[in-house]
């Protein structure tokens, strides 16, 4: 990964830290994504002081649709070249929140702002060629489905039904990417990285999750091992044409049924499209 250039977002704990992490130590340029400026100027220097690294900061709260275009200016201003960009950051709230644009915030900050984000970086990764957008999913997609006619929750809200419709929006918008860059020098593939021991979803957990998590913690895989799959993605030389696949423990997975399902995949661009209209 020497001269290299990787943008993960939510770099600042968790799977996306041990992702930038590990891509330091094989030799890119990281730069990392976090809401608080403290919090992610430490994780780079832990990340500096372990690797020897290079590491950019760049801040900003992605359930905000104006900080992900601020973020993306901010990127494209400090970095000639992106060579790999890592949609990481995601989240889950088991009430329903409305974010500062007025979407539900599991769907804006789980599938909106790496939708935009992408987007609005997608250019500088067709001149940085070949270069490779790389989404991080879940196995809960499986029981998701897109409802595309509350996919706000509005009319009736669960954290984990939210939940799953994000991470099969993920899956469902990297293939479409994929289709979409056929024929270019960018590749998109959407990841499982196993059930992973981090602070994930802390700040409003279910009361499944208030019991069974603590249990379960010293069981579930470390941040180190959750990222193998994303550094993968990320920097294997056998991967560099590999577009459109979804990912468990480094190999090739089928993924649920509804994630092949084109007409719903372009529906959801569309929308998504709709909904993050503005000058890019």
């Amino acid at each position: 990964m020497a001269a290299r250039t990787v943008l993960v977002t939510g770099g600042t704990g968790g799977i996306g830290k041990a992702t930038a992490a590990g891509l330091a130590v094989l030799g890119a340029r990281v730069a990392i994504t976090g809401r608080d400026r403290g919090r992610a100027e430490a994780a780079a220097a832990e990340i500096r002081a372990t690797t020897g690294g290079q590491v950019d900061v760049f801040v900003a709260d992605l359930s905000s649709q104006a900080a992900v275009r601020r973020l993306a200016a901010d990127v494209l201003a400090l970095l000639p070249r992106i060579d790999v960009l890592i949609n990481n950051v995601g989240g889950y709230w088991n009430t329903r929140h409305l974010t500062a644009d007025g979407f539900e915030r599991t769907f804006a900050v789980n599938h909106l702002a790496p939708f935009l984000l992408t987007r609005l970086l997608l250019d500088r990764l067709g001149e940085s060629g070949p270069a490779r957008v790389v989404t991080v999913s879940s196995n809960a997609h499986t029981a998701g489905r897109i409802d595309f006619e509350d996919l706000q929750g509005e009319r009736s809200y669960s954290g984990e039904r939210a939940y799953s419709q994000s991470k099969l929006a993920n899956v469902l918008f990297s293939n479409e990417l994929a289709r979409r860059l056929k024929g270019t020098s960018v590749t998109a593939n959407a990841l499982h990285p196993g059930v992973v021991r981090t602070s994930f979803g802390a700040e409003d957990p279910s009361g499944v999750q208030r019991v069974i998590v603590p249990v379960l913690r010293p069981f579930l895989k470390s941040p180190g091992r959750g990222a193998v799959t994303s550094i993968q993605l990320a920097s294997g030389p056998s991967l560099a044409r590999v577009s459109g696949q979804y990912f468990v423990n480094g190999k090739p997975r089928a993924s649920s049924a509804r994630s092949y399902d084109e007409g719903d995949a372009r529906r959801l661009w569309e929308i998504s499209d709709e909904l993050v209209a503005g000058p890019r």
